[in-house]
């Protein structure tokens, strides 16, 4: 599939926010609104996807990601096994086939526990275990990525952005909204006739619960959509190791980025951690070698091919 400036514009806008309608979108962006819709059905049959997830930012929770080196025949099911639990996102296969990386996010430590301390120790063909627990980020996930909003004006932006829930609003996840996370993380698109027949409630207490979750920013929505159709083929997990001193400054920096999707601060040796997504090898190399490399602070830099997503953000199907 071929995608032009428009189909990159929605893309950016649905970055933004997830549930904008096609009149609005259509309108911010100068087309009509069968041209959006039609536009946005031919890339969500490519792709695309739009998915809610908890905030685990705001809402406190465990937040890790996790390294895994296993043996070739093995990192395959390994990575199936990990994108088929409803707590990940981000499930990588890499570095020649042979490392699996992944987000992991719970409200409570038990899960993380039995997850780390039982589970995958006990795997077969897992030669080592790393874990890095997110203690902040700079782009991408809750927070957003502003630079991969490149085909929008600050104007489009403006009025496409969502209004943030008020300084000191806390953001509750209740029980009783699972269902309705869990249809929308697996669409996060649906219309309210089809969420009530999802969750049993009515459309009026859908879009009740909706609007509150999204109100206090205890959920926010994310695009799945495989890099390549979108002219970036060459995907890459970099591992930094900066300076304490200068861990702000780079994360800051990097997120300014257009080549970065994600970056975070996280425990552990390499205590940076990005997705960059590139045209090209070459690319890559000059985004190294002039971009991260002359960054103040930064020690040591490890590059992972990324040869697979199994999961970035929605469900996968059973």
């Amino acid at each position: 599939m071929e995608v032009d400036t428009l189909d990159h514009g929605i893309v950016d806008a649905l970055r933004l926010d997830g549930r904008v309608s096609f009149s609005v979108l259509a309108d911010v962006l100068g087309v009509s609104d069968q041209t959006v819709a039609r536009r946005y059905r031919r890339m969500r049959d490519a792709g695309l996807r739009v998915a809610a997830l908890p905030d685990g930012v705001r809402l406190g929770y465990d937040m890790w990601t996790i390294r895994l080196q296993t043996t070739p025949d093995s990192a395959g099911p390994i990575a199936d096994a990990l994108a088929r639990r409803p707590d990940t996102t981000w499930v990588t296969l890499g570095s020649g086939g042979t490392e699996v990386t992944c987000v992991v996010q719970n409200p409570g430590t038990a899960d993380r526990e039995t997850l780390l301390l039982q589970k995958l120790p006990r795997t077969p063909r897992i030669v080592s275990v790393r874990a890095h627990c997110l203690m902040h980020h700079f782009a991408g996930g809750p927070v957003g990525g502003e630079a991969r909003t490149i085909t929008l004006t600050p104007e489009q932006v403006r009025r496409l952005r969502p209004s943030g829930p008020p300084p000191g609003t806390p953001a509750v996840l209740a029980e009783e909204d699972r269902p309705l996370l869990a249809a929308l993380n697996r669409d996060g698109r649906l219309g309210y006739p089809q969420l009530a027949a999802e969750t049993g409630w009515s459309e009026s207490t859908v879009r009740r619960r909706l609007e509150h979750l999204r109100a206090t920013g205890a959920v926010f929505f994310d695009v799945e959509m495989d890099p390549a159709l979108l002219g970036y083929p060459a995907r890459f997990l970099l591992w930094l190791t900066v300076a304490p001193a200068h861990l702000a400054a780079v994360g800051q920096e990097m997120a300014r980025h257009e080549e970065a999707v994600f970056v975070a601060a996280t425990t552990g040796e390499t205590n940076l951690l990005a997705t960059v997504i590139c045209h090209d090898m070459a690319q890559l190399y000059t985004y190294i070698t002039h971009r991260i490399g002359p960054l103040r602070g930064v020690e040591r830099l490890e590059s992972v091919p990324a040869l697979r997503h199994v999961k970035q953000v929605a469900a996968v199907h059973q």
